[in-house]
């Protein structure tokens, strides 16, 4: 956790997300990892929850910082 210069409490933090899909009518394995920031009351409660639980996320995607990945900007997660 971390706080912006406005004291809004801040949570960077990846998202890993794994799979299996049909594609052109084979298993195909999915996996990815995403980078992701939740903001004030939302980064605290999920600061609060354990390491690799599951979860539902939604949001937004922007540009990171530097414009060269993306960042998921959660605004709502749930027990999946």
């Amino acid at each position: 956790m971390r706080y912006t210069p406005a004291g809004i409490p801040a949570l960077n933090l990846q998202l890993e997300h794994e799979s299996e899909t049909q594609e052109a009518g084979q298993a195909r394995q999915i996996k990815v990892a995403v980078k992701a920031v939740a903001f004030g009351a939302l980064a605290e409660r999920l600061v609060k929850q354990p390491i690799g639980s599951v979860w539902k996320f939604s949001g937004f995607l922007g540009n990171a910082r530097h414009g060269k990945s993306i960042v998921l900007h959660i605004q709502e997660f749930s027990q999946d």
